[in-house]
This record gives C-alpha cells, structure tokens and sequence, in this order.
C-alpha cells in the first residue's frame, strides 16, 4: 500500500486528518506532520523523518502539502528525495484525500495516484451557480 503523509502550516495536517477519519475511517499507512508556530526547521525537519520513516514499509509515499514552495512542502521534497519513491504534492484539499485515501487500496503505483491525487484535486474546485427560478401560477391551485 502506497503511504500517505500530511503536512501544512500550523495544524494543517491533523486539521485535515481529523475531517478524513470522520469521512473514511481511521488510515493505515497514513501519518501527518503540523509546522506548529513553536517549530523552527530542524524541528519540521526531524517530525517530517519520524514520519517517513514511519512508512518505510509502504510501496511508496505520497506527501500532501499546503502550499507549493512553502516551509513544510519543501521539507518534505528535501526529506524525501533521497529516499527515492516519494511524490510531494502543493494545494491539497478535502476531496483529493478522501480519493486518494480510498483509492489506494486499490492503486499502488506511486505515479498513478498522484497524477489521480491532482486531477481530482482540480475537479473538485467548483463555485456554485445560482439561478434564477421564476414561479409559475398553476391553474391548479397550487
């Protein structure tokens, strides 16, 4: 199984955690990371390789993050690139874990579900239109 890692400023990580365990259950493979304002980056830097390490088991690990070129996704491409076989990802929302969280029970090609993690993170980036209903009067009644 492919692992995945959570990481984002401040409480980012079990903020997101929280919502998914509520939405999918409680994930095996799975560890997050929280650039708490308290951590400087030796700190990041070490939770970030006390989670990977965590998921050295897994088939390869797929790294949610917050913002692209932030603290916590630069971490994690520095922690995880010389491990090989792990994909950082910028701009995760909701939908796109909760996809992928049960996607990958059933995928466990690293490459296939981040390029999966991405698409469906762009899907589910709406903006709700609203629409003008006119009332018809029935010769009903009603």
């Amino acid at each position: 199984m492919i692992g995945l890692l959570v990481t984002g400023h401040a409480n980012f990580g079990s903020g997101l955690t929280s919502s998914l365990n509520l939405i999918a259950g409680e994930q095996e493979c799975y560890q997050y990371v929280d650039f708490l304002p308290e951590y400087n980056l030796e700190d990041l830097s070490r939770e970030m390789t006390k989670a990977m390490d965590a998921l050295k088991d897994c088939e390869g690990i797929l790294v949610f993050s917050d913002l692209l070129g932030g603290t916590p996704f630069r971490t994690a491409v520095e922690v995880g690139f010389p491990r090989g076989n792990v994909n950082v990802i910028a701009g995760t929302n909701l939908p796109m874990l909760a996809e992928i969280a049960m996607e990958r029970k059933f995928e466990d090609d690293l490459e296939a579900l981040t390029q999966s993690a991405m698409e469906t993170g762009k899907e589910q980036v709406v903006r709700y239109e609203f629409t003008k209903v006119e009332q018809q009067e029935s010769e009903d009644g009603i």
